[in-house]
């Protein structure tokens, strides 16, 4: 949009401090719609919540152009602000649909394989952005394109999926029995008051939202910035830049088909524990970006190819976080994985709103290659920090607090008289099967 693109408006005349606030505005509404789209999800289901919400920030997405055809851009901040908020829901509503659906030993690999279509979304629209900027659409059409897709995803998941095994026809009835048996969850526990107290009293959830606010801060920063980083400092075309920015989606993608299969085995195979798994591939996942970037941040900006291959390396390796943090808010409680994702991803993005000022604020001249060694060890830094603390104070056993005890009314008729008595009901571990954290 701030590039000149003749025959249609450009706005090459927005600064970085404009850009930084439009680019930050969708993390304003995301991180708001975090936890209560979690209880939306466990009151209503994770289908209706997700499918509804995909379906209106498509139909949001495609009125962005008209929202600044006279370079209004804090119209534009406003609708991103709303999209953030109908965004918000996807990691919540999708923890909420994993945990029930995902056998405990195939964790890593189906949750990674669902998490890894986001890489593989952003790198096929970063791919066909650069074309379609150079089409008869122009800029606009990248908005219009994108959003009529969601819109289609949204009534397809709309008309085919399902909350739960238990609610789907499409499964026999020994799947869905090896299903609910093995994932660790209960339907119960959709009646069951979240224990708030008890979630931020546990020292190992600390540690998931500092391995979550690690990564997220890193992944968006190179997200947002890495596409300015190649057209001013290494001068590289728009087009070009669509393929570059688009390549390390791609390895990404790959790699988490590939390291997700490795850590599941490893488990199946006893060769490491859950907790060490996770452990080991967040902080592969998390340390050797960091390294990536302090490299990158002393090395001559000439060296395209070689700031082209770190960049690659280092947004790809982030793959592996999807096996240590990412499926860790199961590991802790399945039967509250959605909160527990909502509270994570809602902290995680209120920081990664100033992943993008901060780099507003440091970068003033968008060619210095300087500004940018600031912007990357600052991230480098995040990294390290964040990971540290999962590594040193993170678990993935299931907490007691995920088998919640809760008192309940149960009646019985005696001589025509009602007598009301109070129990205390427990839900068991359904977990057939798990390697000890």
């Amino acid at each position: 949009m701030t590039q000149f693109n003749a025959g249609y408006a450009s706005y090459e005349y927005w600064d970085s401090r404009i850009k930084s606030l439009i680019l930050s505005s969708f993390f304003w509404g995301y991180v708001l719609a975090q936890v209560p789209a979690s209880m939306l999800a466990r009151r209503f289901g994770g289908k209706i919540i997700l499918g509804g919400a995909t379906a209106v920030s498509a139909v949001i997405t495609v009125f962005h152009p008209l929202a600044v055809v006279k370079g209004d851009w804090q119209l534009l901040c406003f609708l991103r602000v709303l999209v953030g908020l109908m965004q918000g829901v996807v990691y919540p509503c999708l923890h909420t649909l994993l945990a029930r659906w995902v056998p405990h030993s195939e964790r890593g690999f189906l949750c990674t394989f669902v998490y890894s279509g986001a890489q593989l979304g952003t790198a096929i629209l970063l791919v066909i952005s650069g074309s379609i900027f150079n089409s008869n659409m122009r800029w606009p059409g990248i908005f219009y394109i994108s959003g009529s897709i969601a819109l289609l995803w949204s009534l397809i998941f709309l008309l085919f999926g399902c909350d739960s095994p238990r609610n789907s026809n499409n499964i026999s009835k020994a799947e869905r029995n090896y299903i609910e048996a093995s994932t660790g969850a209960t339907e119960q526990s959709e009646d069951v008051d979240v224990p708030w107290r008890s979630i931020f009293t546990s020292v190992p959830f600390f540690a998931l939202i500092a391995a979550h606010c690690g990564f997220t801060w890193g992944f968006y920063t190179l997200l947002t910035e890495v596409p300015t980083y190649l057209n001013s400092a290494l001068n590289l075309d728009m087009k070009s830049n669509a393929l570059l920015s688009a390549l390390p989606y791609f390895v990404m993608w790959i790699l988490c088909l590939i390291l997700s299969p490795i850590a599941d085995l490893l488990i199946r195979r006893h060769i490491t524990s859950v907790t060490v798994s996770r452990k080991l591939f967040n902080s592969i996942g998390q340390w050797i970006p960091m390294m990536c970037l302090i490299a990158l941040s002393y090395i001559n900006q000439t060296a395209i190819t070689l700031s082209v291959v770190l960049l690659t390396v280092a947004i790809g390796f982030n793959a592996a976080s999807f096996c240590g943090y990412l499926v860790n808010h199961m590991d802790l409680s399945p039967n509250f994985a959605g909160p527990l994702m909502g509270i994570t991803n809602g902290i995680s993005n209120l920081l990664s709103i100033f992943a993008p000022l901060v780099a507003g604020v440091v970068i003033h001249n968008e060619e210095d290659p300087e500004e940018w060694r600031k912007v990357f060890l600052i991230t480098a830094t995040v990294y390290f920090l964040c990971n540290l603390l999962f590594v040193v104070f993170g678990k993935a056993s299931v907490q007691p607090w995920n088998y919640k005890l809760r008192n309940v009314a149960s009646t019985s008729t005696n001589n025509g008289s009602t007598l009301t008595s109070i129990s205390t009901i427990a839900y068991e571990n359904n977990l057939t099967s798990s390697t000890p954290g």
